[in-house]
């Protein structure tokens, strides 16, 4: 299959998000079409992770300036080691449409997946560290990598565990259609990670994706990132995007109890009885919101349709689902860099 024709094809799978529908990329416009000419040229293809936020195209720029500057621009950090630290994040995260991009990526590039024998072990370690990133209790005290690496690093881990979220509410288990023969599955990952691998060995210059947001101070649980100026900005200017969503379409009760949950919560599975009871709690036309926001939250992969509907009622709108898990998701991925930072500290303590 030709370069051009696997890119038709995948704009074509953009039809395959569930929930709302992408903005069709020949009829985009402002900056919708900004962000999309910039994900195809330097990711290779429109990535429906990406495009799944277009209903919200500023909400959209912020996805795209996170996965940018920390996977696809290289510095300090190997693009092999970051595919590596997503796949892993991906995993942990029961994520198996991102599992299926990176580790096909991976293998395009030569590279074992996180959990084969043969995996570098310098590159094993930082695995290791970043899949342990996703709880409080488990995340280890050994960090395998120097100060330099950290903004790359912890920038690519977080914006994991944000698009892994997204992409569990949005996307099926598969970037390959159902209609491709179970038999060809595995050569048709092939060619689609020897496609993204391309595009994964060219230098892309950072900050590039900057432009796209206004500037906004960077929040002091972010202080990670000041070692890196385009990462910084980057997550800067997407989570104070991601805010201002949160405040269009998260009512106040909602985003006063997640933040409440997310204060006690260590990474491990929620409680669905005493989240239930929470969120019964809200006023009646909160509720809906509530359990959208604390599922995205702490567990992505069991939101179903019945309370995405239930939602809609009220907020008929794509964009305001996509505001309201894109803030929900963006919550817990801090939540889970304000335990990351503490270890980090004991390791490298002139960090912040």
């Amino acid at each position: 299959m030709s370069r051009i024709l696997l890119q038709r094809a995948l704009r074509r799978s953009l039809n395959r998000i569930q929930h709302v529908s992408p903005a069709p990329v020949r009829r985009a416009n402002g900056l919708t079409t900004s962000v999309y000419r910039q994900v195809e040229r330097d990711f290779g293809m429109i990535a429906p992770p990406v495009a799944l936020h277009s209903p919200a195209p500023s909400v959209m720029a912020a996805c795209w300036l996170m996965l940018r500057e920390s996977l696809v621009v290289t510095d300090r950090v190997d693009r092999d080691t970051k595919e590596a630290v997503a796949a892993a994040v991906s995993l942990g995260n029961v994520c198996p449409y991102c599992v299926d991009v990176h580790s096909m990526t991976l293998e395009a590039l030569s590279v074992a997946a996180p959990d084969d024998p043969e995996t570098d072990h310098g590159v094993r370690r930082v695995v290791d560290w970043a899949r342990s990133s996703a709880s409080a209790t488990t995340t280890t005290s050994h960090v395998p990598f120097p100060l330099t690496h950290v903004p790359e690093l912890v920038g690519v881990v977080l914006t994991f565990h944000y698009i892994n979220r997204m992409v569990n509410t949005f996307l099926p288990d598969s970037p390959l259609p159902r209609s491709i023969p179970q038999a060809a599955r595995g050569r048709t990952l092939r060619m689609l990670g020897r496609f993204m691998s391309t595009a994964a060995q060219v230098h892309h210059a950072p900050g590039a994706s900057l432009e796209l947001l206004p500037a906004a101070p960077l929040p002091s649980d972010l202080a990670w990132a000041r070692g890196n100026p385009s990462i910084a900005e980057a997550f800067a200017r997407a989570t104070a995007t991601i805010d201002a969503a949160g405040t269009r379409s998260a009512p106040e009760t909602v985003r006063a109890l997640l933040h409440r949950i997310l204060a006690d919560w260590a990474g491990d599975p929620p409680d669905h009885a005493l989240v239930a009871e929470a969120v019964d709690e809200l006023p009646p036309s909160d509720r809906a919101a509530g359990r959208i926001a604390v599922q995205t939250a702490l567990a992505s992969a069991q939101l179903d349709s019945s309370t995405i509907a239930e939602f809609r009622k009220a907020r008929p709108d794509d964009k305001s689902l996509v505001e309201l898990t894109s803030w929900a998701s963006m919550s817990a991925a801090r939540r889970i860099g304000s335990w990351i930072t503490v270890k980090l500290k004991e390791h490298h303590p002139l960090l912040g």
